[in-house]
């Protein structure tokens, strides 16, 4: 009996200890958190509009734009449009006159060619004249590009001219020289620009030359001598191959109130001929100036798109001038463009550009015997005005100096 009792016991405390453990378990787990409460949803503040303060805006009453009283009045103003000032046209230049033009250039032709003529006078001046100075004076011909055949002709007649004068002053011995000069120079080839036929207006003139001789740049100058000497001259820009060439004589043509004639680049460039010379009918001007793309002279095919510009003008009326550009540093080189040239076309004068550049003003000489034509026209710089006239008497002075 006893023993039941004591198990009742032990069970029913063995109850209770389990009950507690079960009881404490439960207090210490966590209970979850309530759900949040819903955020009370305020609107946004109002943008602020053009002038606003950036806050809020309040509810006070608004006047539309005709409540507002504006100054100078009820009635509302009108903005008036901007005036735009025209611009005045460009000034058109008035170039220099081109009679003694060469004479007044003479001081910077002198200084680039004393090598030949301080070179002779000095040459000659010594007391014998053997053998050997002879060959120096061939020497410094030959240098300037005189050429061999005027350069063989001077020096025999100087041989000639100096033992029968005998004793030489340096005043004889210039003067000398200056006639010798002249005559291999020629003072009685016909050097005038033919831009004024007798039966018809407008003069036609095609200038040509290689790549790089300053064509388009002379063709500019051209018109800027026609202008001073009183002519209306049209140009047409039939250099369409090269890029901004048209765009270039433009430029010359407007800076003297010259009208241009030009094409698409890459255009056909007898086609821009044709219509300048035309334009310049129309238009009753005095002389039409073509300039015609740069070519070079070992080209076939190039150099017969010469000879067909020349035979598309030739169709509304015949070519005045045909005026070849060479450029005077180049030398014996030169020479063979200009043949090339001239059995393409027929050149009726040369225009020598860069000839204050160089020691080699011989080439005046040489290149006119090559061809059998004048030289007409020479460059002496990069201004402007800078072309001139071809004078042979100030020339040679030029050579020699004072």
């Amino acid at each position: 009996m006893d023993i039941v009792i004591l198990a009742v016991v032990i069970a029913v405390v063995v109850l209770g200890a389990v009950s507690g453990l079960v009881i404490g378990t439960r207090r210490k787990k966590q209970l979850p958190p309530p759900p949040p409460a819903a955020p009370d949803i305020t609107a946004p503040p109002a943008e602020p509009h053009v002038g606003d303060e950036a806050e809020t805006p309040s509810d006070e009453e608004r006047r539309t734009i005709e409540e507002v009283d504006l100054p100078g009045g009820g009635a509302t103003a009108v903005e008036e449009p901007p005036v735009v000032e025209e611009l005045p046209p460009t000034a058109i230049e008035v170039p220099e006159p081109t009679a003694g033009r060469l004479v007044r250039l003479r001081a910077r032709l002198s200084r680039s060619q004393n090598a030949l003529g301080k070179g002779l006078l000095t040459l000659l001046s010594r007391e014998h004249l053997d053998e050997d100075t002879w060959e120096e004076i061939e020497d410094t011909l030959l240098t300037a590009d005189v050429g061999v055949r005027p350069t063989q002709e001077l020096v025999d007649s100087l041989r000639e001219r100096v033992k029968v004068l005998g004793t030489r002053t340096p005043a004889e011995l210039r003067g000398l020289l200056r006639e010798e000069l002249l005559k291999l120079v020629g003072t009685d080839m016909d050097r005038v620009v033919r831009t004024e036929p007798d039966d018809r207006k407008p003069g036609i003139v095609m200038v040509v030359g290689v790549n790089g001789t300053g064509k388009t740049t002379t063709t500019g100058k051209l018109a800027r001598v026609l202008v001073a000497d009183g002519n209306s001259v049209v140009l047409g820009a039939a250099d369409t191959f090269r890029a901004a060439a048209a765009d270039q004589l433009q430029t010359w043509g407007e800076r003297v109130g010259a009208y241009t004639v030009r094409g698409p680049e890459g255009g056909d460039p007898a086609s821009v001929a044709f219509d300048a010379v035309k334009e310049g009918k129309e238009m009753g001007s005095d002389v039409v100036l073509i300039d015609t793309a740069g070519r070079l002279h070992t080209k076939t095919g190039l150099m017969d798109e010469v000879g067909k510009v020349k035979r598309v003008v030739e169709k509304q009326a015949p070519l005045d001038e045909v005026l070849l550009v060479l450029d005077a540093t180049t030398g014996q080189n030169g020479l063979v463009q200009a043949r090339v040239f001239a059995e393409v076309v027929d050149i009726t004068g040369i225009v020598l550009t860069k000839l204050d550049g160089t020691a080699k003003g011989g080439i005046v000489i040489a290149v006119q015997r090559e061809l059998g034509v004048p030289v007409k026209l020479i460059g002496l710089g990069e201004g402007a005005d800078d072309l001139a006239p071809f004078e042979p008497e100030a020339f040679v002075d030029a050579l020699i100096g004072e």
